[in-house]
């Protein structure tokens, strides 16, 4: 008989993920589906795909498989090696008898006779064969504006046609939305894939984003810093009034809880305080009066 390599007809390597083997066989299934395939050779194709993937999809079938070696070739004339058990080794006494193959080739079944197919190879024979379409992913990006307020955008579906999609507001930057039914179509009676569209905000000149927290500097006079005084500041949902402490100091944060980006709960709002000084021709005189009268010495405890 001849030996088949199911890495190969697959696509893949042999230190291949699981994770890579389901997503080569996907791939392999829509393309040479009877039902989809013009190729003159799609039912013999989706044959070798559907026991390739039936050896290699099952870590345990594929770890009895890769005993074998990786010395042989596809086609190379193959007897299993004497005393051969690479399946039943790992599905212990009970694995013998009598599996129905669905078709599969004579290597398949020297190989994992008696192994049983578990439902998955019956279900993928060529007729009757339907499978979910492939999940897409893609990133967008949109303003904190938008963000703020929710926003509606236009994508491509896998047909090419262009798709609304609504983002809420209160979407944080790096979170994930799934469009239900738009990724990749199936096959058969098998739906459409959803479509994972990663949420980028652009930079803002006003706001940092934080998760849904947001922050931003306010500048304050030096009277106001050493005095204390209310002010009107502005923040994504309009402007508020905000106390500041005598005494504050310049980098000091100001929190307004729940001034953020909506969501549950929430995000809020960070205000940084800078003391600005005038300048020198408004306030010099000023400037020059406490320094010889102040006995202030905020450098008096430093040390080389």
């Amino acid at each position: 008989m001849e030996y088949k390599d199911y890495y190969k007809i697959l696509g893949v390597s042999r230190d291949a993920s699981q994770d890579a083997i389901k997503k080569a066989y996907r791939k392999l299934a829509r393309k040479y589906h009877p039902d989809v395939s013009k190729a003159p050779d799609a039912e013999t194709r989706i044959k070798e795909v559907n026991e390739a993937y039936e050896a290699l999809g099952d870590p345990e079938k594929r770890k009895a498989y890769d005993q074998l070696g990786s010395n042989w070739r596809q086609g190379q004339d193959f007897r299993p090696p004497p005393g051969w058990d690479g399946w039943a080794q790992h599905r212990g006494a009970g694995a013998g008898g009598g599996a129905d193959f669905g078709g599969f080739s004579d290597f398949f079944e020297s190989i994992f006779g008696g192994a049983g197919m578990g439902g998955a190879g019956r279900r993928r024979g060529t007729g009757g064969f339907n499978m979910r379409g492939a999940d897409r992913e893609g990133k967008v990006e949109i303003t904190l504006d938008q963000a703020l307020k929710g926003t509606e955008i236009s994508v491509n579906d896998a047909d090419g046609r262009v798709q609304r999609v609504r983002i809420p507001a209160g979407a944080k930057d790096g979170s994930r939305l799934r469009v239900r039914g738009q990724g990749d179509p199936g096959v058969g009676t098998g739906g459409s894939g959803d479509l994972l569209l990663e949420i980028r905000i652009k930079p803002d000149s006003r706001y940092r984003v934080e998760g849904r927290n947001l922050s931003r500097d306010i500048p304050i006079t030096p009277w106001e810093a050493a005095l204390g005084a209310t002010i009107e500041v502005p923040t994504p949902h309009g402007w508020v009034n905000l106390k500041i402490p005598a005494g504050s100091q310049s980098g000091k944060q100001m929190r307004l809880k729940g001034k953020g980006l909506p969501g549950k709960p929430p995000g809020d709002l960070y205000l940084k305080l800078m003391i600005q000084a005038p300048p020198e021709d408004e306030a010099g005189d000023w400037y020059r009066k406490m320094a010889e009268q102040s006995s202030f010495a905020p450098r008096a405890g430093l040390t080389p």
